[in-house]
């Protein structure tokens, strides 16, 4: 499994699902090179930091990403965010890889800019609140708060 996340709120969320990966083996990724004392044990990469506003960092991190599924070959991808977890799902639908989309506990109101762009391309896109479920077409499983 490929567990990626941009840094801040949505690495802090990928952190509090490691109890559900327990017994798999897992590969981290995030824009922090500090954040491998977070998964110390794991194998970890990582990621130049990149955003909508940065096309010719994000084209960057896609080769970085492209390298790091080619290498490691995971069976599923679980993302919580932001542009490397959108750029990531969508490279790995290409490779056949299936992938999770974890939206923000942050967004309330709306699916994240983000989970808008990657929900046409996971096998699985989940809210964490069943109210904007409802409304983005997406699924509701609970929440990680």
């Amino acid at each position: 499994m490929l567990a990626i996340a941009s840094g801040g709120g949505h690495w802090s969320e990928l952190l509090l699902l490691r109890p559900a990966f327990e017994g798999a083996e897992v590969v981290y990724v995030t824009v922090r090179s500090f954040y491998r004392r977070d998964v110390e044990g794991c194998p970890f990469y990582a990621i130049p930091d990149a955003n909508r506003w940065n096309p010719l960092k994000l084209v960057w991190l896609s080769v970085r990403l492209l390298y790091i599924l080619l290498r490691e070959r995971p069976d599923v991808i679980i993302t919580t965010g932001a542009a490397p977890g959108v750029i990531t799902v969508r490279l790995g639908r290409l490779l056949g890889i299936r992938s999770c989309w974890i939206d923000s506990f942050a967004n309330v109101e709306k699916l994240s800019y983000s989970g808008r762009l990657a929900k046409g391309h996971v096998d699985l896109c989940l809210t964490q609140w069943p109210k904007l479920a409802e409304e983005e077409g997406v699924e509701y499983a609970g929440s990680i708060f």
